[in-house]
């Protein structure tokens, strides 16, 4: 999980030295992250589900994805960091959770559901 530790440090660097971090409380932090989801779900809206891997396959259209992903990717990663959340670590603790919760076993080929 060193990738995130450096991308952490890479983001707030890139903050710091434009002085954006007056601007990264957490509630702003957040809205821009819905926003770029939203930005990433909008390339998706009409794609029928069976055709999206295989639409999303073309290189210009993976490109585009890929850049809206990086933007979610970004704004988490500086969310974490503003908020002192060690990411990696939490997203093993909570891989670790979904483990304990659904055990292959029990869960092979269904899908989750709330209780």
């Amino acid at each position: 999980m060193a990738e995130i530790a450096e991308l952490t440090a890479a983001v707030r660097e890139f903050s710091q030295e434009r002085d954006w971090e007056q601007f990264h409380d957490p509630k702003s932090l957040v809205l821009a992250l819905v926003g770029e989801v939203g930005e990433l779900a909008e390339l998706f809206q009409w794609v029928p589900a069976a055709e999206a891997a295989e639409r999303f396959s073309a290189p210009e259209r993976r490109a585009r994805a890929a850049e809206e992903m990086a933007d979610v990717l970004v704004y988490l990663v500086r969310l974490a960091d503003v908020l002192g959340v060690d990411l990696g670590a939490a997203a093993r603790a909570k891989l670790a959770d979904s483990h304990r919760r659904f055990p292959a076993a029990a869960h092979h080929g269904v899908a989750p559901h709330k209780a």
